[in-house]
């Protein structure tokens, strides 16, 4: 698998070994794997003509992406995780691998601040004349270019336009490029979630935006469809120019859905599909088998053959509006009609299981994104491994990989925006999945501890490792449901370890659906349980709050 190729790696790797010794606030943690293992509650296998949604696992969402050749190229929202904007490449739509991260150095970003739901949100990839563009919003709207999408990528370009979500449209006909994007109207919104969607000239040689705004849809109408539209994308095809628009809202209760509506000319006058929207779950009963929500938020891509494709988010409940893995990303086929598209029919469920797109078909990666999958890290190699992520970054060096071990300095407990903490993870693909680790870790104060974190925000998290607590070292599970809850978290289970205990401590966290389990091993190797089927729901996006999933990881930090 591809590795890191971050400026700050290559400085942790260089930096001086922390090895065991205690620090001014606190002591290391070393970590000698990580270990996850997920199953996907349809169960779905897909033949050799057919493959399984999502594409992309996990938390993915605001897909974006584009054809280079017999290349494609994806991209996805990051928030305030580091690195950020993960960059996946495929030649058959089916198959991915991340292949970098445009977000790969603190200097890019500001991280000061943030909640874990702040930050890089609805990127948009495009390609013209040997580079790579993004444009995002992070506070701002910006744009960063690379001439190779596995990077580097540039520092941000910040843009001067209002709203969030732009996208780049390159216009064959005039030869311009224009960002179309979501905004505010002028003057007072006529009414609740009264968007418009913008379009202006933007000059990729200045990397700024040229002339007046001019608005496409929902300028001063009330189309009752269109409130809290986001993630605008243009196209163009027989003489026609689409605007695709998802609308709504994104929280797991709101009624998200994807709009298309056209036009001869570029700045309109456009008109809706009277067919509209073109992919929604709503309305569908919520007690269906397998069901999927929340889908909207598309972009597509033709294929050579000529067929259409549309990438989207959506997700995946184990019980109504509650899902612990975040957006995910979907692909499905887009059917015309009259010169109109189509995802999914009125009131049809979303399939997982689909046929594939008429490509070559690309051998499925070391690495899987999709499907049932599982994977060790050994953390053998000089730098992390694509999808290892912290929250927020301010360029200090909190871990080294060193003979075989991550080892993990202690740092701020979660829960403070102004601070980095000691946490590295993955994302939860699966509603069925565990993690565990080995770790050594001797605490010598009380309140240090470190063990395995699965975080869904600064103030949503369940803790399992070892802490020391009025003197003695203890195997603790502790919780944080929200901003009422202690800030520490409550503490659900513990047990005093031995005082010959003979390290390594092995941990495991497993997650059935809104369920979880907490499970260690000791000396003779046996996994015992420490609590079993817990409520794990707290850490659902609709109770969490937000718009991520849950990262599952490696933790140190010293509790006050």
């Amino acid at each position: 698998m591809s590795l890191f190729r971050l400026p700050l790696l290559a400085a942790l790797m260089a930096a001086s070994c922390i090895g065991n010794a205690q620090t001014a606030g606190g002591v290391d943690a070393h970590f000698s794997w990580f270990r996850y293992e997920g199953r996907s509650l349809d169960g779905g296998m897909p033949d050799a003509k057919h493959f399984v949604n999502p594409i992309v696992a996990g938390y993915a969402p605001d897909p974006s992406l584009t054809q280079v050749g017999k290349d494609y190229y994806l991209v996805t929202s990051s928030f305030a995780h580091f690195p950020g904007l993960p960059i996946y490449h495929s030649t058959d739509l089916v198959n991915w691998s991340q292949v970098g991260n445009a977000i790969d150095r603190p200097a890019q970003l500001d991280f000061r601040g943030l909640q874990v739901s702040d930050g890089m949100m609805a990127p948009d990839i495009s390609y013209r004349d040997g580079i790579y563009y993004i444009v995002s919003t992070f506070r701002r709207n910006f744009v960063i270019t690379a001439s190779n999408p596995a990077g580097p990528w540039s520092d941000p370009y910040w843009l001067d336009v209002e709203g969030i979500d732009p996208s780049i449209f390159w216009n064959s006909e005039d030869g311009k490029a224009y960002i179309v994007n979501n905004g505010p109207p002028e003057g007072a919104p006529h009414y609740p979630g009264h968007r418009v969607i913008w379009l202006q000239e933007f000059d990729p040689e200045t990397h700024t935006m040229v002339g007046e705004r001019v608005p496409l849809v929902g300028g001063g109408e009330h189309p009752p469809s269109i409130f809290w539209a986001e993630g605008p994308h243009l196209f163009k095809r027989n003489g026609y120019y689409y605007l695709l628009a998802a609308a709504g809202g994104t929280k797991p209760h709101e009624r998200h859905s994807e709009l298309v509506f056209r036009s001869r000319n570029l700045k309109g006058p456009y008109e809706a599909y009277a067919g509209n929207p073109i992919l929604s779950q709503l309305d569908l009963p919520t007690d269906r088998e397998h069901p999927v929500e929340s889908a909207g938020h598309a972009k597509f891509v033709q294929t050579p053959n000529g067929g259409w494709w549309a990438a989207f988010l959506a997700a995946r409940p184990y019980a109504p509006q509650l899902y612990n893995t975040g957006r995910e990303t979907f692909l499905l086929p887009v059917t015309w009609k009259d010169d109109w598209p189509t995802i999914l029919p009125a009131g049809r469920a979303l399939p997982l299981v689909v046929e594939r797109p008429e490509l070559p078909h690309a051998a499925r990666p070391a690495m899987p994104l999709n499907g049932d999958y599982g994977y060790t890290d050994e953390f053998n190699g000089p730098a992390l491994k694509f999808g290892w992520m912290s929250i927020r970054s301010d360029g200090t060096p909190r871990y080294t990989l060193q003979n075989g071990d991550l080892v993990l300095r202690p740092s701020t407990p979660l829960g403070d925006p102004s601070a980095v903490p000691s946490f590295v993870g993955r994302k939860q693909a699966h509603a069925q999945a565990e993690a565990s680790t080995a770790m050594r870790f001797t605490p010598a104060a009380d309140g240090e501890r470190a063990g395995l974190a699965a975080v869904q925000s600064d103030q949503s998290w369940l803790f399992f490792g070892i802490q020391r607590i009025g003197g003695s070292p203890m195997l603790v599970l502790a919780e944080r449901d929200g901003e009422r809850a202690p800030r520490s978290g409550r503490v659900l289970a513990s047990r005093k370890l031995p005082g010959t205990l003979v390290q390594p401590v092995r941990l495991r966290l497993a997650f059935d659906a809104g369920r979880v389990s907490a499970m260690y091993a000791l000396d003779d190797g046996r996994w015992k349980s420490l609590k079993k089927d817990l409520d794990a729901s707290f850490l659902s996006t609709k109770k969490a709050g937000g718009f991520v999933g849950t990262v599952i990881g490696l933790y140190n930090a010293v509790q006050p």
